[in-house]
């Protein structure tokens, strides 16, 4: 993996490839290019100069060391790196080295560069989602009705199904994602603006230049700059943050089901330094990770949003860190995810037997239904509460117990009696809404 040991968690080989220096400098060396090439195409600058510049900034590698060490100074890379490709042109055609960067600002290159970026991990995040929801759906249909526990603040309470859960991870994630990629589309968008944003470098080529830029680029152009205007990237992170809350609230489900007390569910999982027995929920504990690094990441990118009139101070400084950050931390989450949902091993017979392990107490709210009709709320609650503290005491299930009770056996219809305990028969309307959620993401769960 081409990244730092302690970043390790937090991206994937893919995602630090398209946010390495390498990435990086070669975005910028392609917005300087299609800089030069629209402006030739507009007779802005001579087209000789645009291909020396085309040259200079494809010819050879960047020193990306000797960027950073100058930036800060400059406080941007934008200026270092344009000075690098200035001498550099300068070196084969000095006419033409005058032309470099013509009538751009250092917020131009940056803020581009950070979006084409953007652009290549968008296209990874999209086929991880695509193989997490797949396989979410197989699992929601295939357990459509495999009964288990429902759990409410982490009580037993009355059955649902596996189905029905899958269902709604499915659902939730495939709605953050719908929020990331029209996030993604709003915010991958061009800068090009100038020293104050409105091209006056260019006189009435403006216009014109910055839609070839575009052209050149492949990246759609805003009606204007958006220099100190960070909204767009602003609903990028804040997307990110609520998808990979989602993905981290699927994690701890997984990572509770995989506790061995209760083995209902497993994914693949990782071993132990110490411990040969153990199976770790490794792969949850990578998004987790990351479910509780974005809020923060988002706060940060939310905070810098106060930008100075027409070039803010420090904000968009901080944000390219935090964009990279939430982007990555997100991506390494989903893939994670996806190949632990891939390789889920699910336990119906484990999940019936802890339904069986509650001596039938989460069935308490149909007897309540089934009772108080005819002896009110009040009374039937009494025997319930009796037929509860008895069955704690292992005299029996508690459907046992209630069928003991001349008044329960009076007011409950025999067979309802007799099928008090089945957990197939008070199900609701799990499978009604399993359907819906699914039938509600249509057949794109791209989002």
């Amino acid at each position: 993996m081409s990244v730092r040991l302690f970043d390790s968690l937090a991206t994937t080989d893919s995602l630090a490839a398209v946010f390495a220096d390498a990435a990086l400098l070669a975005a910028m060396a392609r917005f300087e290019t299609a800089l030069a090439q629209a402006e030739a195409k507009a007779g802005v600058i001579p087209a000789a100069a645009a291909a020396a510049i085309a040259r200079a900034a494809g010819s050879t590698s960047f020193d990306a060391a000797a960027i950073a060490s100058a930036a800060r100074a400059s406080g941007t890379i934008a200026i270092p790196f344009v000075d690098m490709l200035r001498a550099r042109v300068r070196a084969e055609d000095p006419g033409a080295a005058t032309f470099v960067h013509w009538g751009a600002t250092s917020q131009d290159v940056s803020d581009t560069a950070l979006v084409l970026c953007l652009v290549a991990a968008e296209r990874i995040l999209e086929a991880d989602h695509a193989r997490l929801a797949e396989a979410l759906r197989r699992i929601a249909d295939k357990h459509a009705a495999t009964v288990m526990l429902a759990r409410t603040l982490l009580q037993p309470a009355a059955p649902t199904t596996f189905g029905l859960k899958a269902a709604g991870w499915l659902a939730e994630s495939t709605r953050g994602y719908a929020r990331i990629s029209s996030a993604f589309r709003d915010a991958c968008v061009v800068q090009f603006g100038g020293a104050s944003g409105t091209l006056a470098a260019l006189g009435p080529h403006g216009p014109e230049v910055a839609s070839a830029l575009a052209g050149e680029l492949n990246v759609p152009l805003p009606d204007a700059p958006w220099h100190a205007h960070r909204d767009r990237l602003a609903a990028l992170v804040a997307a990110c943050g609520i998808y990979t809350g989602t993905l981290g609230k699927i994690a701890r489900d997984l990572s509770l089901l995989m506790q061995d007390e209760v083995g209902e569910a497993f994914e693949p999982g990782g071993g132990s330094s110490s411990m040969p027995h153990k199976r770790n929920p490794a792969a949850c504990a990578i998004v987790l990770a990351a479910a509780n690094r974005l809020p923060a990441l988002v706060a940060a990118f939310l905070a810098g949003m106060v930008q100075e009139h027409e070039r803010g101070l420090g904000g968009w400084h901080a944000e390219a860190a935090t964009v990279v950050a939430a982007v990555q931390a997100t991506g390494s989450a989903v893939a994670a995810l996806a190949g632990a949902i891939e390789g889920l091993r699910v336990d119906p017979e484990r999940m019936r037997a802890n339904i069986a392990g509650t001596r039938g107490a989460i069935f308490a709210e149909r007897a309540m239904v089934l009772l108080a009709p005819s002896l009110g709320r009040e009374h039937a609650g009494k025997i319930i509460a009796s037929a509860l503290a008895d069955s704690r005491k292992d005299a029996g299930t508690f459907a046992e117990l209630l069928a003991q009770d001349p008044a329960a056996r009076a007011a409950i219809e025999p067979v309802a009696l007799s099928t008090l305990d089945v957990p197939d028969a008070y199900l609701g309307s799990a499978e009604h809404f399993r359907r819906r959620l699914i039938s509600g993401l249509g057949t794109n769960t791209n989002g």
